[in-house]
This record gives structure tokens, C-alpha cells and sequence, in this order.
């Protein structure tokens, strides 16, 4: 992506770690919220330009840096053929979710600063993803995207802090790098975000990436009262060779409920293939269970395979193709108030035209088919759902 901006190669201002909110600790410590603390001192070691010269003078230090300003604006209009009076999808949708109105789903300016042993990233945004997404946030911490630093602690092995991207699936916020203008049932309903600590390594040939996590917890950045203990991940890459992408990632955490806190362990399992110059091919499973009331032994579980098929007839035409299931019969993440929980069919079919450099127009069609009625129609609710999306993206 090209650099809207280039700076010269001197330390950034400290204000750019004050726009994270100071944590207040009460007088026993936290494991959970080391995170800002470790996301300060290592911003403390990106900022200070001798801070990992290696006891090299300045004269013979040739650490080379970066930074870059980008944009991205992504505006859609969906329409439901349902014909409800319904402005805003199902409770399952966190991303393109306004009906019948032109809304802006994703808008942000991000700035990266890069050494070869340090990074920062530092992105603020607005838009309909954002007000679902982190509608249980403070204020103060509703429009930060990105807020990151990573310190390089040895050959290909990086420490990371801050709220970062989720290691989880293969679909992100970001819609140009999904190849479906929505989202799929499994990636709204799994974390696009996540706030914590990531110790990550990458082979020297490339082929493998190993990372562990110590989080806040599920999509979380401010940790609720009586939810304070951290969650764990990992996430496991492997690409035998340049068609084939192979990922495995956890999540291991606690969850407040009514009854007190229920453990929930996550899974996500994606092959990404390029079968041909033209035709691509992903196929993905998520799978969950939650402790059915705290300290059970009974677990609820839930689950939702995914494929997805892309044709690129040219640099600027691809069509995409996806089918999808999701099951909560206990209702543990999607709740419908449905006799039979949720569980859910959807069909997708996409075409993108890529404008220019920087622009690009989307269109989708998808419909659902769920086991109960719990899609607003003009006679109530109907248990199947069509709608057609269209998009227009901008980028620098």
C-alpha cells in the first residue's frame, strides 16, 4: 500500500501511547491487565532511538526505519428483500448490519513505524463495525482499531502488545482483504480483536509461525469487574509450499455469567489453496464449548464449518462463492430465543471490480435459512432471509 506520508528518522512523541487509557489497579495485581504496562515499556524502547543498538556507537548503527500513513474508507447500502421495517440485521451480524440506509462500515487512518527490531501500529476508526463491536468499551476506547507495539527479542522471534488483530480465522475488519463483502456467521461470531501480550516466531524458510497469547479475554480490551483473570491462545501456521496455507488456533478462557464464571475453550481450524493461477479455495471450522452453568462438568457446544470459492478472471474481476452452517443449539453465543437455538444455513455469491488502484466496487447476494423463524418480515418473522449488498472502497 502506498506511504501517504514519510518521516524522517527520528523518535515519535510519547502522546501517540497517551491515547490508551491509564489502567487503575486496586491493590492486589492483575495478571490481566499487564498488557498496557508491557504495551508502555516497550513502546519506552521503540521511542528511544539507541534503546537496542547493541552497544553499537551511533556512527554504526544502521537500524533502518519507516513510517507510513494509510486510509481506508468502505461504504455499503444493503437491502433486505424481506421487506421488514427493521433497520439493522439479526443480533448474529457485528459487520455490514444497517438495512435500507447508506452507512459507512469501516473508515480509519492508521500510522506503522518500523525498525528492523521495533514496530508500532496506531489506527483510529468509526463506522457501523466499530459501534457493534465495541459497544461494550468505554468511550474513551470506541474508536481505537489498532493500538500496538512489538519488540524484535531475537532472530525471528517478536513480543507484541496492545490491541491487535485476532489470531483467530482467516477473515478480518478489513473487507479488501476478504474475498466476500460480508462477513461469514463464524467470523462475526469469534473475535476481530483482541488486547493483550504475543510472543510470536516465524521460520527462517518461512514455512511456520508459531505464536502464544496472553489476553484480556474474548474480543476484550477494558476487562469487565469480576472477569479480571487472563485467557490464553496460540496459533499455529504452516505453508508446505506457496499454494497451500494451513492454521490452527485456541482460545482458552473465562467467561462471567449470572451463576459466576463458566470456562470456554475455542478452535478454529483453515486451509487456504490456490488450486490454480485463477481458481482459489478456503475451507474453515470453528469449534466451541462453554461450561453449561459455572463449575459443570457438562459442557454446551457449538460449531460452524465454512468453504469459500474464488475465481479471478483478471487483475480486476473476481467472483467469490460461500457456503456456511452454524449451530448453538444452547444458544452459548448466538442468542435467538428460538425453540431449537440457533442453527443456520447462508449461501453467498460476490463479484468485485476493482476500479483503480485505489478504488474498488463490491456486490453480494446472500441468503439464510435458519430451523426457526428469527428473520424480520412484513408478516412478523420468517425463517428465511435474502439481501443484496453493495459496496464501494477507498484506499491509500
Amino acid at each position: 500500500m502506498p506511504s501517504l506520508l514519510s518521516l524522517p528518522k527520528q523518535p515519535l512523541p510519547l502522546a501517540l501511547l497517551a491515547t490508551l487509557r491509564q489502567p487503575k489497579f486496586p491493590a492486589k495485581k492483575r495478571a490481566s491487565h499487564l498488557a498496557p504496562w508491557v504495551l508502555i515499556c516497550l513502546g519506552q524502547l521503540l521511542l528511544s532511538p539507541n534503546a537496542l543498538a547493541d552497544n553499537e556507537s551511533p556512527s554504526t548503527n544502521t537500524n533502518a526505519s519507516s513510517t507510513t500513513l494509510s486510509a481506508y474508507l468502505e461504504g455499503y447500502y444493503l437491502h433486505d428483500f424481506n421487506q421488514s421495517n427493521a433497520r439493522s440485521r439479526p443480533s448474529f451480524a457485528y459487520s455490514h448490519n444497517a438495512v435500507e440506509t447508506a452507512k459507512v462500515n469501516l473508515g480509519f487512518l492508521k500510522l506503522n513505524h518500523q525498525t528492523d527490531s521495533t514496530r508500532l501500529n496506531l489506527a483510529l476508526s468509526a463506522g457501523s463495525y466499530m459501534r457493534s463491536n465495541y459497544a461494550a468499551e468505554p468511550q474513551t476506547l470506541q474508536h481505537l482499531l489498532e493500538a500496538n507495539v512489538g519488540l524484535k527479542l531475537g532472530h525471528n522471534l517478536w513480543l507484541d502488545a496492545g490491541v491487535m488483530p485476532s489470531h483467530i480465522g482467516f477473515e478480518s475488519a478489513i473487507g479488501l482483504d476478504n474475498w466476500t463483502l460480508t462477513r461469514s456467521m463464524l467470523a462475526d461470531n469469534s473475535p476481530y480483536f483482541e488486547t493483550g501480550v504475543k510472543l510470536s516466531y516465524t521460520s527462517d524458510d518461512g514455512k511456520w509461525l508459531a505464536s502464544g497469547l496472553l489476553l484480556n479475554g474474548w474480543q476484550k480490551i477494558n476487562p469487565k469487574d469480576g472477569n479480571t483473570n487472563p485467557a490464553l491462545g496460540y496459533q499455529l501456521s504452516y505453508k508446505p509450499n506457496a499454494n497451500t496455507t494451513l492454521n490452527s488456533s485456541a482460545y482458552l478462557g473465562e467467561e462471567q455469567a449470572t451463576d459466576g464464571k463458566r470456562t470456554r475453550y475455542f478452535h478454529n481450524f483453515y486451509g487456504q489453496f490456490q488450486l490454480s493461477d485463477r481458481w482459489h479455495a478456503i475451507i474453515g471450522l470453528d469449534t466451541g464449548a462453554e461450561q453449561a452453568t459455572a463449575h459443570a462438568k457438562h459442557h454446551h457446544v457449538w460449531y460452524s464449518p465454512v468453504a469459500l470459492l474464488q475465481y479471478r478472471y483478471s487483475d480486476r474481476v473476481s467472483v467469490s462463492a460461500r457456503a456456511e452452517y452454524y449451530q448453538d443449539a444452547n444458544q452459548v453465543i448466538v442468542k435467538t430465543n428460538g425453540a431449537n437455538g440457533f442453527k443456520t444455513w447462508a449461501y453467498s455469491a460476490n463479484l468485485d471490480y476493482k476500479v483503480s488502484q485505489y478504488f474498488t466496487v463490491r456486490t453480494e447476494l446472500r441468503g439464510f435459512d435458519s430451523q426457526d423463524a428469527i428473520f424480520p418480515d412484513n408478516n412478523g418473522y420468517s425463517s428465511q432471509s435474502v439481501m443484496a449488498t453493495t459496496a464501494a472502497i477507498w484506499h491509500y
